[in-house]
């Protein structure tokens, strides 16, 4: 957290300082306002109690999972790296969009200003980023274990996984960083209206006066050349581990193979599916899908996931649920 309350000061001062002025508007003094889900204001305080309910299980389950893989020596193998890794990109990117959204559904305090609503936009996409970069680096994980099991420990090495860590924040960081001059360099003509619960790209942008071409170009790039690129070799790992599979001999071996995975495929699909949707619809949807329908499909995809993925994870993965047992009982025995 302390990491991240300086990241967000030194964008809020290169928004301030860093950047010269191309408006006679200082856009320190702009104030957007989030209007949470467009059509469906009525309904806002009973939309927030799932959502308060799964940013909360999101948080403990996270945090939990987090818990048992650090304090645990037999799981500090690759996989459960990876997925600490996993659980705790979902408590930053939950965390960094629900409590606003909560604050807009129970107090209607939607006001923004330009620096923090640039702050939330940028952690948004570098921690989406990052975090489709993990879920890549653990389908490779299964790939070598299925693939190249007697090469697994020597090919996924405690350095390199430490390599994979850090690259997939920097290519995060890299990749969206420029998202902060794309959106200050336009011209903003005074609508401050955000139709949306937290700040994005494209949202803000919409706001400007300017041609925002470059803008799309850029935001389409990134998201083929990255998350598209992901997703593609996410499908050739997992059509290289099938063609593996097929050939063993043994049921029971081919059963265990395919389960071993099945937890990861889910995930993948609650964590591509709807950023797909709300990516498209944003971009293409036009007046084709309601707006609240795009909005309130954006809300949940940034608490549902990483709800459901320590659930997931604790039910799909025996090592999990016994350490999870082993806690609770020590925990039973102290009281």
């Amino acid at each position: 957290s302390y990491f991240i309350s300086l990241w967000s000061q030194s964008l809020k001062d290169m928004v301030k300082y860093g950047f010269p002025l191309q408006n006679d508007t200082n856009l320190q003094d702009v104030r957007y306002i989030l209007i949470g889900i467009p059509g469906m204001e009525d309904s806002h305080t009973w939309i927030s109690i799932p959502i308060c309910l799964m940013y909360f299980i999101a948080i403990v389950g996270n945090s939990f999972l987090i818990f048992l893989i650090t304090t645990e020596r037999s799981l500090h193998e690759p996989m459960y790296l990876f997925l600490s890794m996993l659980a705790l990109a979902d408590i930053l990117l939950s965390t960094t969009t629900a409590p606003k959204m909560l604050a807009i559904f129970w107090f209607h305090s939607g006001a923004i200003s330009f620096g923090n609503c640039v702050v939330q936009m940028f952690f948004i996409h570098c921690i989406f980023a990052a975090e489709s970069a993990i879920l890549l680096a653990m389908a490779f994980d299964r790939y070598v274990a299925i693939c190249h099991p007697l090469r697994y420990t020597t090919i996924l090495t405690p350095s390199v996984i430490v390599k994979i860590g850090v690259a997939a924040v920097v290519r995060g960081f890299l990749i969206c960083f420029p998202f902060v001059f794309l959106v200050y360099r336009l011209t903003y003509c005074g609508h401050n209206i955000i139709r949306h619960s937290y700040c994005e790209h494209m949202g803000i942008a919409r706001l400007a006066c300017d041609n925002i071409k470059v803008n799309i170009i850029y935001g389409l790039t990134i998201a083929l050349i990255s998350t598209g690129l992901d997703v593609l070799l996410i499908i050739v790992s997992y059509s290289l581990i099938l063609h593996a599979v097929f050939y063993i001999p043994s049921w029971s071996a081919r059963l265990k193979a395919l389960n071993t995975c099945g937890s990861h495929i889910c995930v993948i699909l609650m964590f591509y599916t709807p950023a797909f949707f709300s990516f498209f619809a944003h971009r293409f949807g036009g007046h084709t899908i309601p707006r609240h329908i795009h909005i309130l499909v954006a809300n949940l995809y940034v608490v549902v996931p990483p709800m459901l993925n320590p659930i997931i994870y604790g039910v799909k993965t025996k090592q999990i649920q016994d350490r999870a047992v082993q806690v609770f009982s020590s925990m039973r025995t102290c009281c």
